[in-house]
């Protein structure tokens, strides 16, 4: 581990000094700025718009940081060949995984608390401007909520880690990290539609039933960790269905960077 945390520290001081990283973070606040004027406009349903605009702000922000910076901070050591130099010294291919992801997760865990915040200021000031539209409002599902989008987000950039690791384009990985994160998302609503298609009255094939139920295990359920509208509505989360989420998160996460050091020791370099 001495090796892997100062490759995390560098990686993550690299991503604060990235632009894309302010423009992202710049972009979100206007957004949670005009959540003031926007959720002004539902008078009836202002504190559900409020908390559904201000989770859906953080996490979209998130995203584009995982997209736009992270996966670039990956691909510049083989852009600029400096992969070369990290690994002439005592580090192991492994390792230089592991201290990529620990880095990108410190950078998206930082970006999303400070987004978070904002978020969670918004929030409040609308809640004391409209206080009668907020009666069944409660604070709980909104930090799991944020929580579990963090989690979300570091799931996927284990993800994006997976991919770079046998990639050798940039582009190439983003597009991949996309249509995972787009699958993951919809998966589950996908799943369960296939499985009961005679409540729409449609006939689904059973070759298209498997490779639906493959796709459903393979990649992974986003849409698991989106608890924006139980937040939005105050609807109550068991904690057991927490908690078999984070296992499963935690396994995915596991999984996707243990594979990706097998492979990035076996990857030959231009």
């Amino acid at each position: 581990m001495n090796s892997v945390w100062p490759l995390a520290i560098i990686t993550f001081k690299e991503g604060i000094r990235n632009r894309a990283l302010y423009g992202i973070t710049l972009f979100a606040l206007m957004f949670l700025i005009a959540n003031f004027l926007i959720s002004g406009l539902f008078m009836q349903d202002v504190g559900k718009v409020a908390v559904d605009m201000a989770l859906s702000t953080v996490s979209f922000a998130g995203l584009l940081v995982v997209l736009f910076v992270g996966i670039n901070l990956l691909a510049k050591d083989l852009d600029r060949k400096t992969i070369y130099i990290v690994l002439s010294r005592p580090i192991s291919r492994g390792k230089y995984i592991f201290g990529k992801f620990f880095g990108l997760g410190l950078l998206v865990v930082a970006t999303m608390m400070i987004l978070g915040a904002f978020a969670i200021a918004s929030i409040f000031f609308i809640k004391m401007a409209y206080p009668l539209y907020f009666p069944r409002f409660s604070w709980t599902p909104v930090f799991f909520a944020i929580f579990f989008s963090i989690f979300s987000l570091l799931l996927l950039t284990s993800l994006s880690v997976l991919f770079s690791s046998f990639c050798s384009s940039s582009f190439v990985t983003l597009i991949l990290t996309i249509i995972s994160y787009l699958i993951g998302q919809s998966l589950g609503d996908v799943k369960a539609l296939v499985e009961s298609p005679q409540a729409l009255g449609i006939e689904i094939s059973s070759l298209t039933i498997k490779f639906i139920s493959a796709a459903y295990y393979l990649f992974p359920n986003l849409s698991l960790f989106d608890l924006k509208i139980q937040a939005a509505h105050n609807l109550p989360i068991p904690l057991e269905h927490m908690f078999w989420v984070l296992v499963y998160g935690i396994g995915y996460a596991v999984l996707s960077i243990f594979f990706a050091a097998l492979i990035f020791e076996k990857k030959e370099f231009p």
